[in-house]
């Protein structure tokens, strides 16, 4: 548990800046989703598009984390406990009814089912609303763990009967792929392992930002190059290894092309290393850029449940203006989308409708923020 302090402590910028350019990184990634481009690719302008975007969902989780450690020291460990579960509950009947409705615009739920980002989010919630009764360092101990041992979770349900494997087997799939049968209609888009353990790292980090600047900001920037380190050694040797065959694309490109789903340790490595030493350097930046940034980062729930309607709409209407026709059928499964090769958008206008939502979503989230501040009222804290 994080230890109580007395006197009311003021918004971390660093975990609100970051946090603010990750949601910015993800209306890159689900503007794609509804442009029809596919993830990755062999051109670097494709590739880069989709690997920016890797950013996203490391460091949400790993920064809600450290956001709840934060939340632990205005209160104690059983409003914490409380706030996480109920908080973590609400973000899974959001999931599976007005998220899933804002990607598709469909009312029929039973026809497709996914555990996206949010779901992920909010079991990883619950369980840390356990994990909080213990000392934060050993939170953040236990979630490192869990990262680097992961594949473990994919070889248990092996030592135990056929018969026990095949009843747990619907189950086990939504913690980590271990090759059992999951529930039919079922997309399992993120497992619980190793995320999990991400976020109870970001807990424990918790522990790292509340130091005396000048030893934070060295264990930030040290810890965050030393994993980035890590990566580029490790995945350059593996990839050196592995070879290429005649048809597989640079070095560059399968170095970085880290496995997502699940979330291996290099690809954590990849995407936290950079984001954790970036952190000394968000806590001091200023200008407009940090301000609006920052805006992002102080309503991020706020933020997503609006981002996605506000980019599905943008998509029909670009359609619309394009094709004559906004083609809603087109997303009836969304994020899992296909557009026709002829109908797919070029990056200019992608990343032109990104620039033309943020713009809204600023205005709508600074709004919401100082709301949030001037008036706050108890459900706001979950949104």
């Amino acid at each position: 548990m994080p230890p109580s302090v007395t006197s009311p402590l003021p918004r971390n910028q660093s975990i609100d800046i970051l946090r603010g350019a990750i949601m910015v990184l993800m209306a890159i990634d689900h503007v794609r989703v509804y442009s029809g481009i596919p993830a990755g690719g062999t051109s670097a302008d494709v590739f880069f598009t989709r690997w920016i975007t890797h950013f996203c969902a490391p460091t949400f989780v790993f920064l809600a984390g450290t956001a709840a450690y934060f939340y632990g020291l205005k209160t104690n460990s059983k409003s914490l406990s409380a706030f996480l579960l109920t908080r973590g509950l609400l973000l899974v009947f959001l999931e599976i009814t007005l998220i899933r409705f804002f990607w598709s615009f469909s009312l029929d739920f039973g026809s497709f089912f996914l555990a996206g980002v949010i779901w992920m989010l909010g079991w990883c919630m619950v369980i840390l609303s356990a994990l909080v009764w213990l000392q934060s360092k050993w939170v953040g101990y236990l979630g490192v763990a869990i990262v680097l041992v992961q594949q473990v979770f994919g070889l248990l349900p092996k030592v135990f009967p056929v018969s026990f494997r095949e009843a747990i087997g619907k189950i086990w799939e939504f913690i980590y792929p271990a090759g059992l049968e999951p529930i039919e209609g079922v997309s399992i888009l993120y497992v619980l392992v190793p995320w999990i353990g991400v976020m109870a790292a970001g807990y424990g980090f918790g522990l790292i930002l509340t130091m005396e600047p000048h030893r934070r900001d060295k264990i930030c920037r040290t810890l965050g190059l030393g994993m980035t380190l890590v990566f580029l050694i490790i995945g350059s040797v593996l990839v050196i290894n592995r070879g290429a065959g005649p048809d597989e694309p640079g070095f560059l490109f399968r170095l970085l092309n880290q496995n997502k789903y699940p979330a291996s340790q290099l690809y954590l490595f990849m995407t936290l290393g950079p984001v954790i030493a970036l952190v000394p350097y968000a806590g001091r930046a200023k200008g407009w850029i940090a301000g609006v940034l920052s805006v992002f980062g102080r309503v991020p729930m706020f933020y997503y449940l609006l981002h996605i309607p506000l980019i599905h709409l943008s998509a029909l209407i670009v359609n619309f203006i394009r094709e004559g026709n906004a083609h809603p059928e087109w997303y009836l499964t969304a994020p899992f989308t296909y557009l026709p090769e002829e109908f797919r958008w070029g990056l200019p206008l992608l990343y032109g409708v990104v620039v033309l939502n943020v713009v809204v979503l600023y205005f709508l989230c600074r709004w919401y923020a100082n709301q949030k501040q001037q008036h706050p009222r108890g459900w706001m804290k979950y949104v």
